[in-house]
């Protein structure tokens, strides 16, 4: 309103918000008054501010929103090719460069989000994730995690392994593997598209997150039975990975602050998703009660999915001599845990409620 032609202005205060094309624009419509969506878990930003203050703004990261520098899925290679000399993504996305790397975001039948921090923490997962990525000269950290995720909304009820067959599916990574070989039609789209081709039948089924995220984008009103547990994927792990090179000419004060900014950031999520997913179970127990059936799988479903899922992880193990390695100690680490996770996880949430 104090603009005035031919002088110069400058801005009077600062403002930090999240920010990114996506979320830009979004914001700039809401105050239009135009409906807008906006998904996803905060990072980059959080991770720039943490930092910079444990380093008293001597460290400064300019953080670029997905697709402003390249195509989202091109950071790894960007990475690698000195363009940027970090980034946020999922390892599970560059399985075409090492097929071990799936096994650093989620697997089916796996750990959740504590059994991956133990993993990584008290385990071998780091060191072999950084093994992993060492050929790249990329330096992996557990970022983001989505918390349990739910197993899909479906049109038609689904009663043994066999009815996925010729299903029409949007899922992606390892379960749409699991999908494929049990004989569903697997489809990858953008979140974007998925509410769209559900809504019109152009697919038969669709897994995105959690009830958070899945009633802002409107499934609910797509298709009607809602199904857990999300045994394709028990949590998902993101990344804040670095160019070896930038990482390592970085005093170590410097490495541990990226370090440490990455490992709260892991913690926020998780208990973000927790209270997010919650209120979200509990508007589809309410307000769309009527419109939405919430059904556990049946067991036939899991049994199935179980069988399917360890030939598909055994194919993939055999696929590279570090997919082997990084199966093999994943497998050990799954099994050493499992009977206590059991006992303190899954037995106590009975007695919680």
């Amino acid at each position: 309103p104090n603009f005035q032609l031919g002088h110069r202005h400058r801005a009077s205060q600062g403002l930090t918000l999240a920010g990114g094309k996506g979320i830009n624009v979004a914001r700039a419509l809401k105050r239009l008054d135009v409906p807008v969506v906006a998904t996803g878990l905060a990072g980059g930003r959080t991770g720039t501010r943490i930092v910079e203050e444990l380093t008293g703004g001597r460290l400064k990261i300019q953080v670029f929103a997905g697709g402003e520098l390249m195509p989202a899925t091109g950071v790894f290679d960007a990475c690698l090719q000195g363009t940027v000399e970090a980034f946020n993504g999922a390892a599970y996305y560059w399985a075409g460069k090492e097929t071990a790397l799936q096994w650093f975001t989620s697997v089916p039948f796996g750990l959740n989000t504590q059994g991956y921090m133990a993993w990584y923490q008290q385990g071998d997962g780091l060191k072999l994730w950084e093994e992993a990525y060492a050929p790249f000269g990329v330096v992996p950290r557990p970022g983001q995690s989505t918390n349990p995720q739910m197993g899909g909304w479906f049109r038609k009820k689904i009663n043994t392994i066999d009815d996925v067959k010729g299903l029409k599916i949007r899922i992606p990574g390892l379960a749409g593997k699991v999908y494929a070989k049990a004989g569903a039609a697997v489809v990858l789209l953008p979140p974007g598209e998925i509410y769209t081709a559900l809504e019109r039948g152009t697919i038969d089924a669709a897994e995105f997150i959690g009830p958070h995220d899945d009633l802002k984008l409107g499934f609910q009103n797509a298709a009607r039975y809602y199904y857990y547990p999300g045994w394709h994927e028990a949590t998902s792990i993101a990344e804040f990975s670095f160019s070896k090179k930038a990482y390592d000419g970085l005093p170590a004060e410097y490495r541990r602050a990226l370090d440490y900014a990455a490992s709260v950031i892991l913690g926020a999520s998780d208990a973000e998703y927790f209270v997010k997913n919650s209120a979200g179970l509990q508007r589809l127990n309410t307000e769309f009660k009527t419109k939405v059936e919430l059904i556990r799988f049946p067991d036939a479903v899991l049994d199935g999915a179980r069988k399917v899922s360890a030939q598909v992880m055994q194919e993939e193990a055999e696929k590279s001599a570090m997919a082997k390695k990084v199966a093999t100690a994943y497998a050990k680490f799954l099994n050493a845990t499992s009977e206590w996770s059991k006992v303190e996880g899954a037995y106590y949430s009975t007695l919680s409620s």
